[in-house]
């Protein structure tokens, strides 16, 4: 972006205490040119494009982990020098070259396989969300930070550059100061209020359903789950929030530096004990930030879209985001660098502010440099975890059936003491943090 004022039509984007008691131990120095050996854990579905990206980033796959052999064949075909394993705790205890790991399972497992891996002393990238619960989330923050190693979560876009752009015009003021957010998504696009199946079929004999439920609580195998519909089970998924809120949400959040909520309400219909429910809307109350003023962010799935009012007009497409400042809206689109501002008066004069935050060729390539000492990944676990909280926030106030007002601090609904066991899970006997 040239230091040229925008016209309307040319604006186009060019736990407090440690949770450790160890003192970290670096896994190796990198030379210029040296590979990083990196494990990845859910090698099918997401899994399968995320150990492709980091082979394709230079990483030299060394181990490969997945309780399903059938969903996990096309990996274990393409890699075939890595050494295969069902259960990341046998790998990760006995496979000593790990540099790195990836974490490409369901929601409920994220947390325990990442913070194992950072216990020993691996970097790690995670799938978003972050993880199951808050708690999980606060938790894999501080073990990063006590162990230093590099972390990434895998909301890609966060690398973009798309996202970075907006991130830098919106600071400048390009609408003003901004009060409200609100943000879509088409999801979900699985079953979601329903209840828990009365068929009790045996696994496939592919699959350690054993493994598979991990710290989740015992109940029968059956398809309804697996492989791809867990999302909407509270038991391990976090439902449209938590498939498309870290990737949606991720613009408002970083531009606005919104930290965590106040308060959290929520609007939906079909939530079962067992099921997420069919639509949401959820309205988070996030306070001043020094000169910035309260903003309002306002979430929308299973169809439901902001008022008429505010999309006046656009293609709401499946995701999207307005942003509504005093001087005017931007409709923004993560994918694409160019964006609908209105009222289109506003680009006159507009001085687009220089780059400032850095542009990286992919997440990928952000976290393997990390890795090797260079600079953190922009969505390392220090933003990433607080980010995670706020996103899952929404869930909680489904659950909960009223708004929340919300402790960040002490990171507990204090009108609501009823949903602590939503906020920290137990874990099924064998599993822990």
């Amino acid at each position: 972006m040239t230091q040229q004022p925008i016209t309307r039509r040319s604006f186009a984007t060019g736990l407090s205490a440690s949770v450790l008691a160890f003192t970290f131990i670096p896994n190796r120095a990198f030379g210029a040119n040296e590979r990083l050996n990196v494990a990845a854990i859910g090698v099918g579905g997401k899994g399968a494009s995320d150990v492709t990206d980091a082979a394709a980033a230079g990483c030299n796959i060394v181990a490969l982990c997945d309780v399903d052999e059938e969903r996990a064949a096309k990996s274990f075909g393409k890699f075939p020098t890595a050494r295969r394993y069902k259960d990341f705790r046998v790998m990760l205890e006995k496979q000593r070259d790990i540099d790195a790991v990836i974490v490409s399972t369901p929601d409920h497992t994220h947390a325990v396989a990442a913070v194992m891996a950072m216990k020993l002393g691996k970097h790690v990238y995670c799938q978003k969300p972050l993880a199951h619960s808050i708690h999980e989330a606060r938790v894999m923050a501080q073990v990063a930070a006590e162990t230093g190693v590099a972390t990434q979560m895998g909301n890609q876009a966060h690398a973009g550059e798309p996202i970075r752009r907006a991130v830098e015009v919106i600071r400048a003021g390009i609408i003003g100061q901004v009060r409200e957010a609100h943000v879509w998504s088409n999801r979900p696009i699985w079953p979601q209020g329903i209840a828990r199946p009365a068929e009790t079929p045996p696994a496939p004999a592919t699959l350690d359903w054993d493994l598979w439920l991990g710290p989740a609580p015992q109940r029968p195998y059956h398809s309804a789950y697996v492989p791809f519909n867990w999302r909407g089970w509270w038991d391990f998924g976090t439902g449209a929030l938590g498939d498309m809120g870290c990737h949606v949400m991720d613009m408002a959040y970083w531009a606005l530096e919104l930290g965590s909520p106040t308060s959290v309400a929520a609007e939906s219909e079909g939530a079962t004990e067992e099921s997420l429910p069919n639509w949401s809307i959820i309205t988070y109350e996030f306070p001043a930030r020094g000169e910035q003023p309260p903003v309002k962010l306002v979430w929308y799935d299973g169809g439901k879209l902001p008022p008429n009012h505010l999309l006046d007009g656009e293609d709401p497409e499946i995701n999207g985001t307005i942003l509504v400042g005093d001087k005017g809206t931007m409709h923004f689109h993560r994918s694409r660098a160019k964006w609908v501002i209105k009222p289109a008066s506003i680009l006159d004069g507009f001085q687009p502010p220089p780059k400032s935050i850095p542009r990286v060729a992919n997440e990928d390539v952000e976290w393997v440099t990390a890795c090797k000492g260079g600079p953190a990944a922009l969505s390392n676990f220090s933003v990433s975890g607080p980010f995670t909280e706020a996103v899952l926030l929404g869930n909680l106030a489904i659950r909960a059936g009223k708004q929340l007002t919300w402790n960040g601090e002490e990171m507990r609904a204090t009108n609501a003491p009823e949903i602590d066991c939503f906020i920290r899970r137990e874990y099924r006997k064998g599993w822990s943090l």
